[in-house]
């Protein structure tokens, strides 16, 4: 294997260890880019000559993009429990209770007895569209419900 040159270095969440895109040649004699994690213990392979690049490209002064976190997803379902305190501490208990009673038996049955609201259900789908809730809001409902 040969490395070539570096293409970019970005710090990663832990101390000293960099994300870093190589122009390399395999042992197949085949050249491409590809992503290598950079840690200064690293022994194996292209480690060392990959982590002196790096050390060198840091010491050129060449920019070390800043680690970005990966997005938070929101819980795909949360207890009844955690769901009807989050209605409560959002003021929409009385509202969407309400509502539950206007629907069918079976609506109101499972919003009675779930153990587990699930957001991509239909049920829980149409709740929602009737409260006006946009992807955004649902999002933030089922994370801060999560947190209860």
């Amino acid at each position: 294997m040969e490395l070539h040159n570096l293409i970019s270095v970005t710090a990663t969440s832990e101390p000293d260890v960099y994300s870093v895109v190589v122009d390399l040649t395999d042992a197949n004699n085949e050249r491409y880019e590809a992503e290598h994690i950079s840690r200064a213990s690293d022994p194996y392979g292209l480690g060392p000559n990959v982590r002196a690049a790096v050390d060198q490209w840091i010491a050129d002064g060449k920019p070390v993009l800043p680690y970005t976190a990966p997005p938070t997803l929101a819980p795909d379902r949360v207890t009844a429990r955690q769901f009807k305190l989050q209605l409560l501490s959002d003021g929409l208990l009385d509202q969407v209770e309400g509502w539950i009673a206007t629907q069918s038996q079976a609506v109101q049955i499972a919003y009675a007895n779930s153990g587990t609201f699930v957001r991509d259900e239909p049920m829980m789908q149409a709740g929602f569209a009737a409260l006006g809730f946009t992807t955004e809001q649902i999002d933030a409902f089922f994370t801060a419900a999560d947190k209860l």
